[in-house]
């Protein structure tokens, strides 16, 4: 039901695009949604369990550690049971990264400036090349390399984006193309400041977020403000939303915010108010209710859910389905913008969840006949 007017139009920056596995990254492609595994990779049921979990809240990219050479060798077992494309994240020692090309990683997150000798540097690219994977330079205010902390006095916008600039350099030169970058900071200014300069001085596909951004509240209002100003002016490739939480929790938040700006859509959108002494019936917990009962709906849509006729039936008029609190006991259902029946209060939450799936059902038919017709 929602359409988009122009000054709702966000033109993306341009940049080169590459694969992280099947997944595209950059170009005109969908900006993915990233998550990162915690529990100990050595752990491969553990660490499947929660990538399957990651997959079924949306992620479109995990990323897992590999500290120690168990780990790297685990990514065999790991990718071979998991749908979505797996990052290696390697710091410091080359012979990790070689380990995880050959396990099977879709993308090595890594430093090339910071793993030793040149010779170093090729083997990784090597290994890289013959297995078909990509790379993402990760830029962290948090680890700076000495030269620049010394050359800048502290972590700012210009070190950041100079230590990402020089680590692109060394696999440019020996003619590696197939990375992205990040330069992320937990400060949400800094953060932003140096991925629009970087935006503004190359054409690679950015990986953008906050990081350390802390715990599930505080972590997403600073992923919001930070990855949401970012994600207006056109900018990011790949995104992950970094919480002391869950990774699923982050995939949900990550494609929260893609949702806010109409840059992509997944599952049931709903709009509520936040009640008042005019509701018809509890709005909060009927929400909660309601996402949870929703959440395995992969189909986009919209459903608003309003405690009153003061704003239900203005709503209504622009999403899918929707509900208005009424009197005696009864609740309006509107279906495509238009009063549709009325529902009992206690057959409401039951009722509502009846309708999304058929209406789910409905759109998935529709689109399968339109691609056979095709």
């Amino acid at each position: 039901m929602t359409s988009y007017r122009p000054y709702q139009h966000i033109e993306r920056r341009r940049s080169r695009q590459i694969h992280v596995g099947r997944v595209a990254v950059g170009g005109d492609a969908p900006i993915p949604v990233q998550t990162m595994t915690n529990t100990p990779t050595a752990d491969v049921a553990a660490t499947v369990a929660q990538i399957k979990r990651a997959e079924r809240a949306g992620a479109d990219i995990v990323r897992v550690s590999c500290p120690d050479q168990e780990s790297a060798l685990a990514l065999k077992h790991i990718v071979s049971q998991v749908d979505v494309p797996i990052v290696a994240d390697i710091h410091f020692h080359y012979r990790r990264a070689i380990e995880a090309a050959e396990s099977g990683a879709a993308c090595l997150r890594i430093n090339p400036g910071n793993i030793g000798s040149a010779e170093r540097v090729r083997e990784v690219i090597r290994a890289a090349r013959d297995h078909n994977c990509s790379m993402r330079i990760g830029v962290n205010a948090g680890s700076l390399e000495r030269h620049l902390l010394e050359k800048y006095g502290e972590p700012n916008p210009e070190a950041l984006v100079e230590s990402a600039l020089e680590h692109a350099k060394i696999l440019q030169d020996h003619d590696f193309h197939d990375f992205k970058i990040s330069v992320k900071a937990s400060d949400v200014f800094l953060a932003v400041a140096a991925y629009t300069q970087l935006a503004e001085v190359c054409d690679h596909p950015l990986h953008i977020g906050i990081t350390e951004a802390g715990g599930r509240r505080t972590g997403t209002v600073k992923s919001a403000i930070g990855l949401g100003n970012l994600l207006w002016a056109g900018i990011g490739d790949t995104i992950r939303v970094s919480l002391s939480d869950e990774p699923e929790e982050e995939v949900r938040v990550g494609w929260e915010l893609l949702q806010a700006l109409g840059i992509r859509h997944r599952g049931v959108r709903i709009i509520s108010c936040p009640s008042c002494a005019r509701q018809g019936f509890d709005v909060i917990r009927t929400v909660e209710k309601l996402e949870e009962r929703l959440a395995h709906i992969e189909t986009p849509l919209t459903l608003s859910i309003i405690g009153c006729v003061v704003n239900g039936p203005g709503e209504a008029l622009m999403t899918d389905l929707g509900v208005t609190g009424g009197g005696a006991g009864r609740h309006m259902v509107y279906a495509a913008g238009k009063t549709d029946h009325t529902v009992p209060a206690e057959q409401m939450i039951d009722h509502i969840v009846e309708l999304v799936e058929r209406k789910a059902e409905a759109i998935r038919a529709g689109q399968a006949a339109a691609q056979a017709a095709e």
